[in-house]
């Protein structure tokens, strides 16, 4: 049980700092975003959004409890580090590895989420 704890932490962990990384990229070299939101053919007026939910997500990854609101965190970083991996590799700009890492973290502290509940 130890040992699945501490894989759970350590993923959610690293998924977090990932998280952080690009949050504040959305918010502190905003100009650069918006190049790359409108290279997406996405409109910039959803950084801010996006930035924001993207930390409530995290914060509720972090809550005790909130099983119901985790699941729906956990479902929305899926979709969203899924459409994040087609947007990089149909413009071809190599960024989709984040992506793919991010993806991975997420499904390791998933299911190691499961394990220890």
């Amino acid at each position: 049980m130890k040992k699945n704890k501490i894989i759970y932490y350590v993923a959610t962990g690293l998924l977090t700092l990932l998280m952080l990384f690009s949050i504040s990229m959305y918010f502190f070299k905003h100009d650069d975003m918006v190049t790359a939101f409108t290279n997406f053919g996405y409109p910039s007026y959803i950084i801010y959004p996006y930035a924001v939910v993207k930390l409530l997500g995290l914060i509720v990854l972090w809550a005790p409890g909130l099983k119901t609101l985790k699941e729906w965190a956990y479902s929305g970083f899926f979709f969203a580090f899924i459409l994040a991996f087609f947007a990089h590799y149909m413009i071809g700009d190599g960024e989709q590895m984040a992506a793919v890492l991010a993806f991975v973290l997420l499904m390791v502290s998933y299911i190691f989420y499961k394990k220890i509940n």
